[in-house]
């Protein structure tokens, strides 16, 4: 373990409570997002979008790069990358160096049809060879950098105990699991027994310098983050889809959002995004998120449905205020 893991590592310890990171998702983690929970619920590590590391190394660079736009409240950062070409992962590690990224991940779990047919993501679950020798060029590249893994406990079936301990003893500061296997996409609840077996196959090879383990899977508050860690004995865990409407996540002292809280998050989500990326990103990346952040009020659906009509960040922006402006 090195870099900001150490850190971190250690504080949680001391406070009793675990590691907390915000989840690597397409079209959703980006720099506006980012911002959000930075600002509102900040976890102790957050992750950006994946980014394909073949496109990163192609004439298509110059579009992805708004993919790593990252700003200094969001440290520590890590940058996730995708594919299959370790000497594509080398040069990418490098990149992160000099972007100033605080660590590097390489997805291992991303179930989506298209990176599978590149032999990325979940698929290097079946290619433990390939999985060690992508760990090995990014680690070669990174520098000082931390270099860690998402993934998940099997590709067509849990197989922990065969797949775990080929990331460890190869130079990870962390490993993140999500409890289930990529057949099962997100159609079964997570198996955190799964992910607690995880730990015990990692504290049975690993008696010192111990990769970090992260739970990843159906958590929905922070208390539920305590309990699992306490339960599972992971060191820390992941959010993803219950960060989804709700930047305040991870802050212990946010109680009760108001309608109009939420609507002035929505205003602020959306007057981020177009700053940051003007006409450079599609509108329906920011207002796929209006669904999330209005929900849970009497007047929510009407507002929903409003919102959804609108066809641009203008648009949205008049309505927004105009419903905030009546609260």
């Amino acid at each position: 373990m090195k870099g900001f893991w150490k850190k971190i590592s250690e504080k949680a310890k001391k406070e009793k409570r675990p590691i907390t990171a915000s989840a690597s998702m397409s079209n959703v983690t980006d720099a506006a997002f980012r911002r959000m929970i930075a600002k509102h619920g900040k976890p102790d590590v957050i992750w950006t979008e994946f980014v394909s590391c073949d496109g990163l190394c192609s004439r298509g660079r110059d579009k992805l790069m708004q993919d790593l736009i990252f700003d200094k409240a969001e440290h520590p950062i890590v940058v996730q990358f995708f594919g299959s070409k370790p000497e594509n992962f080398y040069k990418c590690a490098l990149l992160a160096q000099e972007l100033g990224f605080d660590g590097i991940d390489i997805n291992m779990g991303c179930p989506d049809r298209a990176i599978l047919k590149q032999g990325a993501g979940a698929s290097l679950i079946k290619n433990p060879r390939l999985a060690r020798r992508i760990i090995k060029e990014t680690i070669r590249g990174a520098g000082k950098l931390p270099v860690s893994v998402k993934t998940r406990i099997g590709f067509n079936e849990i197989e922990i105990k065969k797949w775990l301990p080929q990331l460890l003893n190869v130079g990870l500061s962390a490993i993140t699991i999500h409890g289930r296997t990529k057949k099962e996409m997100s159609k079964v609840l997570t198996h955190w027994d799964v992910i607690a077996e995880a730990v015990k196959i990692r504290d049975k090879k690993q008696a010192k310098n111990r990769v970090l383990i992260l739970g990843n899977g159906d958590i929905e508050s922070l208390s539920e983050a305590q309990e699992k860690y306490e339960k599972y004995g992971v060191d820390g865990i992941m959010v993803g889809r219950g960060l989804f409407g709700n930047p305040w996540f991870f802050n212990s002292k946010t109680k009760g959002i108001t309608l109009k809280r939420k609507l002035k998050a929505v205003l602020e989500h959306t007057k981020l995004f177009e700053k940051i990326f003007g006409d450079n990103k599609h509108f329906d990346v920011i207002k796929k998120h209006y669904k999330s952040y209005v929900s849970g009020f009497d007047d929510a659906k009407k507002i929903r449905i409003k919102l959804m009509t609108v066809k641009n960040i203008i648009e949205a922006k008049k309505l927004l205020e105009k419903y905030i402006k009546k609260l």
